[in-house]
């Protein structure tokens, strides 16, 4: 039995810069690893079985980690089975890519389990197959993502700043929040470029997101402004959201933020980049 941590991300920025025929939207993307994570167990076993404490996630086919055994065993050219147990903390919906970040845990240890027979550029190919997010959760830290996630770019970054999360009690569909973006004719700000040139500058550069701007939700505009209040020096909602984060740079700052919000939101997690 191998148990891995499977952390969360967020985009600090999220650009949709075309499309495909098949209507797969193409992104640039800086993602960030944050300590927020579940937990993957997993053995070796006859077929795959996956379960999870989260009764409202599928643990059929559907599920993200039993796409990644298939994937796995078919990239490895191995007959094999795989028992996982999935310990969820991080919220669905909220476009934290949890089923991504277990997914890509998985893929890590079915890779140890069975002795390494995919090296890394072959894993981060399997995991593509999974999904977008998942070779970015293979990866960790903090890059920028291209095409559908299999071009990674490390970038600079400080570990340990503090990243207070916020979930309202709504989650925002990915398919929906894409076809307002299409609808509304919506044009990329481009905030990949001008972040990682920020972050070649020295300077503090500022999160953006498409899909926020498109969809133009005023619940996220105010989640947004709250954290803003309470001290976070940028705040923008990750991915498709619902989540919202804010980083903060003091310590004592984000803990008062985390205190001021328990209760009032159904998920407040301060935590911190990896």
């Amino acid at each position: 039995m191998i148990r891995r941590p499977a952390y969360a991300k967020i985009n600090l920025t999220l650009d949709v810069v075309g499309k495909r025929g098949d209507g797969y939207h193409l992104l640039e993307t800086v993602m960030q690893a944050v300590s927020l994570c579940d937990w993957v167990s997993a053995e070796k076993a006859d077929g795959i079985t996956v379960r999870c404490t989260d009764k409202a996630v599928p643990t059929d086919r559907r599920n993200t980690c039993h796409k990644a055994a298939e994937v796995f065993f078919g990239a490895a050219g191995i007959d094999g089975g795989v028992n996982v147990m999935i310990e969820k903390h991080i919220p669905s919906e909220a476009g934290l890519g949890g089923g991504s970040s277990d997914a890509a845990a998985l893929l890590l240890i079915l890779n140890e389990l069975y002795g390494g027979p995919l090296d890394e550029k072959r894993l981060i190919g399997a995991a593509a197959k999974v999904g977008a997010d998942v070779p970015f959760c293979v990866v960790g830290g903090r890059a920028v993502c291209r095409g559908i996630g299999e071009d990674i770019a490390p970038l600079s970054y400080r570990a340990g700043e503090n990243v207070v999360l916020i979930k309202p009690d709504f989650g925002i569909s990915t398919p929906e929040a894409y076809r307002i973006f299409d609808e509304k004719k919506a044009v990329s700000q481009r905030g990949t470029e001008k972040f990682t040139e920020a972050v070649v500058r020295g300077d503090v550069p500022e999160p953006t997101n498409d899909l926020e701007a498109a969809l133009g939700d005023p619940r996220i505009e105010a989640l947004r402004r709250k954290l803003i209040h309470l001290g976070a020096r940028s705040a923008r909602m990750t991915g498709s959201g619902s989540c919202v984060y804010g980083f903060f740079d003091g310590e004592e700052d984000a803990e008062a933020a985390e205190k001021a919000l328990f209760g009032e939101l159904p998920f407040v997690c301060l935590c911190r980049t990896i």
